[in-house]
């Protein structure tokens, strides 16, 4: 059983690193405040940043796009995406990045698919993405050159190998009749003083997504079950006490 250097208690009690603390004081208000914000300097662990805060969340409609893949080996394939995806309400007017702006996005996801029959497939896709790199609307130049792109990398996959290879969270739980055996695997970056937020949870040799401590409770996207989330969210909960 692996085990972390230090342990507190619920990691429930760290809202608001993921969720903004002030309240809103109106429609016409918060959509000011969006939009003045976004090129505003934050903070986020002592380090200055731009754009959208941390802790707000985008959903996107996605057009019917083109999926290519080319098997490498028994277990490699080589994949291309192009499509264009569509936000699901509106942006508010002067927030946002100008039209031009390009991001150099790294993922790191889990893709499940189950076959309906001859020719479809359901797909879902669970993980991460990392920020790479970006490019100015008004600047022809990335924000970090190929080698810097690069060393932000290895250190991006560094860290999970080490949360995999010695930070795993086990899982174990009872619901509705049936066992769970697993792992918890925390996301690096949110973790701190030996407590960690978001994990990705695999049960019964089935990854179920990332689990995320909220204002809230506990939340995952995949699965509608809260009461199964919770219990999840127990054991995590029990482990750093």
């Amino acid at each position: 059983m692996a085990t972390l250097v230090k342990r507190h208690k619920t990691p429930a009690i760290k809202e608001n690193r993921f969720v903004g603390a002030h309240k809103k004081s109106g429609k016409r208000s918060a959509r000011k405040n969006i939009s003045e914000s976004y090129n505003r300097y934050k903070e986020f662990d002592g380090k200055q940043y731009t754009d959208m805060q941390v802790g707000r969340s985008h959903k996107w409609y996605y057009d019917k796009g083109e999926w290519r893949e080319t098997k490498i080996t028994p277990d490699l394939w080589r994949i291309f995406y192009s499509v264009t995806k569509r936000r699901a309400g509106k942006a508010p007017k002067g927030s946002g990045a100008k039209v031009g702006t390009a991001y150099h996005w790294y993922i790191l996801a889990h893709q499940r698919v189950e076959k309906l029959n001859a020719n479809d497939y359901s797909t879902t896709l669970m993980g991460l993405k990392y920020k790479v790199a970006h490019k100015r609307a008004d600047n022809n130049k990335w924000s970090a050159k190929t080698t810097t792109q690069r060393n932000h990398l290895i250190k991006f996959l560094k860290e999970w190998v080490r949360q995999l290879e010695e930070e795993v969270i086990p899982i174990e739980i009872e619901y509705n009749g049936e066992t769970f055996k697993g792992e918890g695997v925390p996301v690096p970056e949110t973790c701190q003083d030996g407590v960690c937020f978001q994990l990705d949870i695999t049960l019964n040799e089935e990854n179920l997504g990332i689990i995320r401590s909220g204002k809230s409770g506990w939340k995952m996207d995949n699965i509608k079950d809260q009461k199964f989330v919770d219990a999840i969210g127990q054991e995590i909960q029990l482990y750093y006490e």
